[in-house]
Formats: C-alpha cells, structure tokens, sequence
C-alpha cells in the first residue's frame, strides 16, 4: 500500500527542522501500526508538494530513514518500509530507546512526577500502544 502524502503534519514554524518531523512522523506512525513492513512512502514530489516544501529536505529525511533501516530504496518505486526486525539489533534499538526515555524520565521528575506516577502513566501508554495495534490489526485484515 503506498501512504498518502496528507498523512504527514509538517509545521514550519514549530522550530523543530521539516525533515526530523517528517523521521519522527515516520517512526510515529510505525510504532502505531499506521505504516507496516511493505507500505510505500508517498514520492518526494508528492510529499514536498503537499507540505510545500523543499524536495530536497523530503528527500533528506528519506535518506536518513534509510540509513537507520527504516525503509529502503526500491528502484522505480520508491521508498518500502521494512520489518521492525531489520532496524539493527537489540542492543542498538534498546540503546536508541533508553536515547529517547532518559530527557523524558528527567522532564518528568522535574514536572514533579514521582516514580510511581511515571511508571503508570507508561503502562497506560503501553495499554493505549497494545490496544491501537489491535485496532489497526482488525483494520487491516477487514480491507
């Protein structure tokens, strides 16, 4: 299935740069169960054009979706996403999390959050993350 570049939200003025939104977007949307192993990213074109952007920062964030195995080049057609088991081994993607968890586990102390609160406010992410990708599941085997 090839994704319709509409499904990306970019905001230039967010301040955080248009190609890392779209590599977050990315990964968002994997984790979702929204894009799966075998989905086709819309084109460069279609994508700059829908969000009015450089091609070139399109096809930066791309580049680097396939330099970290997220996706790879398929001649003629595009960019396919790949299986979760082909973005590195365990090591390097437990790393890549602990990466992403520690500056929110930090913001969270500093909000005030004891550990207790911070330890269920995950399992309910986890719940909401389980339940979504059942969602997605049912979806999927429905079209």
């Amino acid at each position: 299935m090839t994704v319709r570049p509409e499904l990306f939200e970019l905001h230039p003025s967010s301040g955080v740069p248009i190609y890392r939104q779209l590599i977050d977007q990315v990964h968002a949307l994997i984790a979702g169960s929204r894009l799966v192993a075998g989905d086709m990213l819309p084109s460069v074109r279609e994508v700059a054009r829908a969000a009015q952007v450089n091609p070139m920062t399109v096809s930066k964030a791309y580049s680097r979706l396939e330099l970290e195995g997220v996706v790879e080049r398929v001649r003629g057609q595009g960019m396919r996403i790949l299986e979760p088991g082909t973005l590195g081994p365990f090591s390097e993607r437990q790393q890549e999390f602990r990466n992403l968890a520690v500056p929110a586990i930090h913001r969270a102390i500093q909000l005030g959050l004891s550990e207790e609160q911070i330890r269920e406010t995950l399992d309910q992410l986890l719940e909401a993350q389980a339940i979504l990708q059942t969602e997605n599941s049912a979806e999927q085997t429905d079209h």
